[in-house]
């Protein structure tokens, strides 16, 4: 989570920095971006990479740790390689900084520059395959039950596979430049955001449906909607692959007939449509089935981690006290003959408004009560400030924009005003 919001906040740096130059530039006549008063264009490409890179990885990965949360549930083990898979992640993290430049390769960058990013690019793919190599051999090695869930989460491997071999190839510099600004490029980023991210989703609500609704989604349509949207997502997006390859570009909003992509195209129209009908079937059981749903217990998959241990829906305290774990998987330490042993109904009691445990860094050990913030409108006020602020800023109303101002700062200073949030730890509870 820490590592996540760190990325974020670096994205939202440079995306925040390349749209106030770009402000600079239209209101108050400067030239970070003018190429006529020796500005650079490609300023703007970089810093808008340096985020619109990292940002895929940062939508990705947790649609990652969906499949590797969820997934064991259904092969009845274990993920294979649970330390490697957490390094991975962390690794992919890190190197998905370095290479947003693969993105403009064929904007006559120098060959140093070029040699670089596309040593991170290939380098990142490292991280990538330990991870699938581990979501196989958790299928392989476990006794997989086929619902609906394990069908979006393990088809998630196929198509993670395709889009991460085609992000590849666009990371070979030569290459890249045959592909660039074709549909090549429009395939594989269909695959990386629709893929790898829509895919583990829905297979995810799937999964914590019951959890949050206290209802099961219907199976029989369960299948209908996965196989009409893995079908039509592969016939849609994988023609897209070839057309690229021959050279059908992008950003085009109409072809000439008689270039050889007519029927490629008619085949990625009818297969869009068909992923389209996969949809509408999802939001049809999503809706049908949170009335008329079969009544989940409190673990209707079997699940080994804590959410399964109290009853669907969640009550609104959660837990009664918060649980006392030894091991990643409290739920099945009977069966994996673990020698740890949780407890579901010793913990530590939690009762004097909105608190929470602060542990020690290396051993997670309950060091203090954190008291948590109570509800406030410091949140509201402050982007109806920004918002105000910023609306002075584009239309240069200075009293406006110093209404704006005044908002943002008490705003500011009434949320962060600084509030008691440290407590003793006491003895843990029963229940």
């Amino acid at each position: 989570m820490t590592t996540d919001g760190t990325r974020n906040r670096l994205q939202g740096h440079a995306v925040t920095l390349a749209c106030v130059l770009l402000f600079a530039d239209r209101q108050f006549g400067t030239h970070f971006f003018d190429v006529e008063a020796h500005g650079q264009p490609l300023l703007w490409q970089h810093l808008f990479w340096m985020f619109g890179h990292p940002w895929v990885y940062a939508i990705v990965l947790p649609a990652l740790g969906i499949v590797s949360d969820a997934l064991p549930t259904f092969c009845r083990r274990p993920l294979v390689g649970y330390t490697p898979v957490a390094l991975a992640t962390v690794a992919t993290m890190i190197v998905g900084f370095g290479v947003w430049l693969h993105h403009m390769f064929a904007t006559g960058m120098p060959v140093l520059s070029l040699a670089f990013f596309s040593a991170a690019s290939l380098v990142i793919t490292i991280p990538s395959a330990v991870s699938t190599f581990a979501w196989i051999a958790t299928i392989w090695t476990g006794k997989p039950v086929l619902t609906t869930p394990f069908l979006f989460l393990s088809s998630f491997i196929i198509l993670f596979v395709i889009g991460g071999v085609s992000g590849v190839m666009t990371g070979a510099v030569p290459l890249d430049f045959q592909l660039t600004d074709t549909y090549f490029v429009v395939a594989h980023l269909h695959y990386v955001l629709i893929g790898i991210n829509v895919f583990p989703v829905i297979g995810g609500i799937y999964y914590w449906f019951p959890k949050m609704t206290g209802r099961m989604m219907s199976e029989r349509l369960g299948r209908w909607n996965f196989w009409t949207m893995f079908l039509g997502f592969n016939i849609g997006f994988f023609p897209m692959h070839i057309v690229g390859l021959m050279g059908m570009p992008r950003r085009i909003y109409t072809y000439a007939p008689g270039l050889g992509w007519d029927t490629i195209n008619l085949i990625t129209t009818l297969g869009s449509f068909a992923f389209a009908i996969g949809i509408l079937l999802f939001l049809i059981n999503l809706t049908v089935s949170l009335r008329h749903g079969m009544p989940a217990g409190a673990n209707p998959w079997d699940g080994p981690t804590l959410e399964w241990s109290v009853p669907s829906p969640v009550p609104a305290y959660n837990f009664a006290v918060i649980p006392l774990v030894a091991s990643r998987h409290p739920l099945w330490e009977d069966r994996l003959e673990s020698p740890e042993r949780s407890s579901l109904s010793r913990g530590y009691l939690l009762n004097q408004g909105r608190e929470t445990l602060a542990t020690t860094v290396l051993d997670a050990e309950p060091d203090l009560i954190l008291k948590m913030p109570g509800d406030s409108y410091a949140p509201l006020a402050l982007a109806l400030g920004l918002g105000v602020l910023f609306v002075g800023l584009i239309l240069r109303s200075e009293p406006w924009a110093i209404v704006g101002v005044l908002a943002t700062a008490l705003a500011i200073l009434v949320w962060l005003w600084p509030q008691r949030r440290l407590g003793q730890i006491a003895e843990p509870h029963h229940v």
